[in-house]
């Protein structure tokens, strides 16, 4: 089993940045959070690096239902979603949940990561390119 579920598109890096966020719109999940990763590496150690995006995603009905079923998956959340610049491609991948709650001893929690899952690879695979 694989930890994520991923997209090569084409298209300009901030085109496939702004469809990616709309295809999880769509699916439910707003983005919490953002992180320029080639900003930061820039200003933090002077490294040039492609432009790569982490997306926190979250569908807070999902996440409130697995918070009541486990109380510390909270640091397991939000969900990444990365776009990453590939050659002359653009790359969108997302962690598959239920590989990283399949560390967690809550069969009840597991099914529901199951939903997420099938919700995130939806607004992977919903990306036009």
């Amino acid at each position: 089993m694989t930890y994520f579920h991923a997209r090569t598109l084409t298209g300009g890096f901030d085109e496939v940045l702004e469809r990616t966020r709309a295809a999880l719109q769509s699916q439910g999940f707003g983005v919490l959070t953002e992180i320029d990763v080639q900003a930061t590496l820039k200003a933090k150690i002077g490294e040039d690096f492609r432009p790569y995006r982490i997306l926190g995603a979250c569908n807070p009905v999902m996440a409130h239902e697995a918070l009541k079923m486990e109380p510390h998956v909270g640091v397991m959340l939000p969900c990444n979603v990365v776009v990453q610049q590939a050659g002359a491609d653009v790359e969108v991948f997302a962690v598959d949940p239920a590989a990283s709650m399949g560390a967690i001893e809550n069969p009840e929690l597991l099914a529901h990561a199951e939903q997420v899952r099938v919700r995130l690879r939806a607004a992977i695979d919903a990306i036009q390119d």
